[in-house]
């Protein structure tokens, strides 16, 4: 019961036997308690609470004298332990605030489709060389140049690397804003799938989404160098598979009879899509052309080409620079 103030079993034994029976010789207190180890009487006598007496004979100091300056010395610790620990604590507390408020400095979630869509304007209205883009084929939470932001950073000079997945294409009106982006001097490859949208300006700046819900969209806006430089050689990789989907000089689309001469622009915005990917019906939908006259133009495409396939067909067209 006396451990809390540091006594072992054996000095607790001897002690409660010396208070109990009186003094004795070291050999009677091993004859009643068992051997004595000379580490516990050393630690009583250091505790104040045995002292050895006249014939080897070892006598108890007074419990409610030996124990009560014990226990009040017990208790002073135990009251600077708690001051210190609460001294602890609190720095604990503000270290741990500057680093929360370091963090949130480094990554900061982003919630609500106009939240996002601030950032989005921010991310591009403050890059100065390049925006890097990954666009998936689902429903933008930020439709494209919405707020201006885009056309303002081009005209400055910011470079526009952009990888679209493929099946966004087969939106209705999707192929209009990305010809009209490539006159720009926007470069648009396309890919099978890209693995998240992304947004990384100047390699310094990356915003990502958390959800992939539309009705309550959560984005991370990361600043932290490592990740940034993850989303950039992400980007970089995707980039490298994706197909350049070509430009043209023309954002009007010509709707006509096919003609007998060289490529015009309609046919040239054909050999782009199909080149990305695009289905037959797909790059009908996309330029307001009927099937049978997208199948029409590609067969003269292949005549004009000399191709037997449409392999060749897109050889041929990277060769004679139909496409780019």
């Amino acid at each position: 019961m006396l451990a809390a103030i540091g006594l072992d079993e054996h000095a607790e034994r001897v002690y409660t036997h010396l208070v109990a029976h009186g003094p004795a010789t070291l050999a009677e207190l091993a004859a009643r308690c068992g051997p004595v180890p000379t580490g516990s009487l050393e630690l009583l006598q250091a505790c104040g609470l045995v002292a050895p007496g006249a014939g080897l004979r070892y006598t108890a100091a007074p419990p409610a004298v030996a124990l009560e300056a014990l226990l009040t010395g017990q208790r002073h610790a135990l009251r600077e332990a708690e001051l210190t620990a609460s001294t602890l604590t609190e720095a604990y507390r503000s270290a741990t605030a500057r680093q929360d408020r370091a963090h949130r400095d480094l990554i900061e979630v982003v919630a609500g489709r106009a939240a996002i869509s601030h950032r989005v304007a921010q991310l591009q209205a403050g890059a100065e060389h390049e925006l890097l883009a990954l666009v998936t084929g689902r429903h933008q939470v930020v439709p494209a140049d919405e707020t201006g932001a885009e056309s303002a950073a081009v005209e400055r000079g910011v470079g526009y690397r952009v990888v679209l997945e493929r099946r966004a294409l087969d939106e209705p009106g999707a192929a209009a804003p990305l010809f009209e982006a490539m006159d720009r001097q926007q470069q648009i490859r396309v890919v099978d799938q890209v693995p998240t949208k992304l947004i990384v300006a100047d390699r310094s700046l990356a915003l990502v989404p958390l959800t992939d819900s539309t009705a309550d969209p959560v984005a991370l806006v990361v600043r932290a160098p490592a990740l940034v430089t993850v989303f950039t050689v992400l980007f970089e990789q995707t980039w490298e598979w994706a197909h350049p989907l070509g430009r043209t000089g023309s954002t009007t689309v010509a709707v006509g009879p096919v003609p007998a001469g060289d490529p015009d622009e309609t046919d040239r915005r054909i050999l782009a899509l199909l080149l990305s990917g695009a289905t037959d019906p797909a790059v009908a939908k996309q330029l307001s052309l009927g099937l049978r006259t997208v199948q029409r133009r590609i067969s003269r495409l292949m005549s004009l080409a000399r191709a037997d396939t449409r392999i060749q067909l897109g050889w041929q067209a990277h060769r004679r620079g139909w496409v780019d």
